[in-house]
C-alpha cells in the first residue's frame, strides 16, 4: 500500500511486472449511445466534447501510429519497456463487432503486456466479452474493462443523464466477470445530490461485486456543458475540498482492501474549465489526503468488515 494507506496502481503494477509500466491513452471515432439518440440525447451532463481524453493524439491517427509516438515519448522520458493499450475516450465498445475486433487486435503488440478498454455498463455484451476473453487467454495478457458508473444512487444517475442505473453497471460487472476478464469502476465522489451515505455504499457494493480496480475522480465543469450552465445558474452547489478528502478517506476505509486504487482523484486541463479540483493541482491534494490518512492511522479496508456474514459471527452460530 502506498505509505500504508491505499493499494496503489503503480505499486501493483511494479509487483506485477517488476518493473515501471506506462498506460498509452487510444482515442477513436466514437460516441455513447446517450449522445447519439439510441438512449438519449447531450450525454452526461458533465461530459464534454472530448468524453474524457484531454491528452489524446487525434483519433484520425491510426491505433498502432497513437502507440507508437506515446510509447516513444514515454520511453524517452522514463525508460518504460511495458505497456498498457488504453481505449479511453466515449464507450469504446460502442461500435460494430467486427470494427471492434479490428481495433483490439491493432493494439495487441510484443511491448503491450495489457488492454484497458473504456466503456458503458450498457453497452457490454457476450460477443465482444468472449472475443476479448480468447485474447487473455490465447495471448496470455489480463484485459481490464472499465466502467463508467460515477455513483451508485440511481437519483443521481438520471439527474447526470447517464442513460442506464444500478442494475446495468451490477449485471456488466458480472458479466465480465464471467469472462475472466477484470473490472475497473470510475467514481465522483462529489456529485452535488450525493452525500456520504451514497459514498460509503459505492464502496461496499463495488467490494460486494469483487471488482478489482478503481477510479476516484473529483466532479470537474467543463465550458458548454449543461452542469456547468446549472452551475453558473445557481442550481446547483459543489462540495468544498475537505468534504472531498473527507469521502475519498472513508470510501477507501470501506473498500476492500484487495481493490487496485488507479487514483484518488483525477485532472482536467484549465483551458475550457469551469471548476477543476477548486483550482488546485491535483497532486496536493492527493497528497493531502494520504497526509491525513497517515495522521489519523487509518487505511484502505479499515472498516471492511461487513460481508461474508461477519455480523452473525458475534452469536457463534
Amino acid at each position: 500500500m502506498r505509505n500504508g494507506v491505499y493499494r496503489a496502481y503503480s505499486d501493483y503494477l511494479i509487483e506485477k511486472y517488476g518493473e515501471k509500466v506506462y498506460k498509452l491513452p487510444i482515442k477513436l471515432p466514437l460516441t455513447c449511445p446517450n449522445r447519439d439518440g439510441n438512449i438519449s440525447c447531450g450525454g452526461c451532463t458533465f461530459c464534454g466534447e472530448e468524453g474524457g481524453s484531454f491528452e489524446n493524439l487525434p483519433d484520425s491517427m491510426s491505433i498502432a501510429a497513437q502507440l507508437k509516438e506515446n510509447k516513444d515519448l514515454i520511453r524517452r522520458k522514463y525508460k518504460a519497456e511495458k505497456f498498457i493499450a488504453y481505449f479511453q475516450n466515449f464507450s469504446n465498445t460502442y461500435m460494430g463487432f467486427e470494427t471492434f475486433k479490428s481495433a483490439i487486435l491493432e493494439a495487441l503488440q510484443p511491448d503491450i503486456v495489457e488492454i484497458s478498454i473504456s466503456t458503458r455498463p450498457d453497452c457490454v455484451r457476450d460477443n465482444y466479452l468472449q472475443f476479448l476473453s480468447d485474447i487473455k487467454y490465447n495471448r496470455g495478457i489480463d484485459i481490464t474493462i472499465e466502467l463508467g458508473l460515477q455513483t451508485v444512487n440511481y437519483h443521481s444517475l438520471r439527474k447526470i443523464n447517464r442513460g442506464h442505473g444500478l442494475a446495468e453497471f451490477i449485471d456488466a460487472v458480472l458479466m465480465a466477470k464471467r469472462y475472466g476478464l477484470r473490472v475497473c469502476t470510475h467514481m465522483i465522489l462529489n456529485l452535488p445530490w450525493d452525500d456520504l451515505e451514497d459514498v460509503e455504499e459505492g464502496a461496499r457494493i463495488l467490494s460486494a461485486l469483487g471488482v478489482d480496480e478503481v477510479k476516484l475522480h473529483s466532479l470537474y465543469l467543463m465550458e458548454s456543458t449543461l452542469m456547468a450552465a446549472q452551475y453558473a445558474n445557481g442550481e446547483l452547489q459543489l462540495h468544498s475540498r475537505d468534504e472531498y478528502v473527507k469521502r475519498v478517506i472513508a470510501f477507501l476505509e470501506l473498500l476492500d482492501p484487495e481493490i487496485v486504487v488507479q487514483r484518488i482523484i483525477g485532472r482536467a486541463p484549465e483551458k475550457g474549465s469551469v471548476f477543476v479540483n477548486w483550482q488546485e493541482s491535483w497532486w496536493k491534494i492527493r497528497d493531502e489526503i494520504i497526509h491525513r490518512m497517515m495522521e489519523e492511522n487509518t487505511r484502505q479496508g479499515r472498516r471492511f468488515d461487513y460481508l461474508d456474514g461477519k455480523a452473525l459471527k458475534i452469536f457463534n452460530l
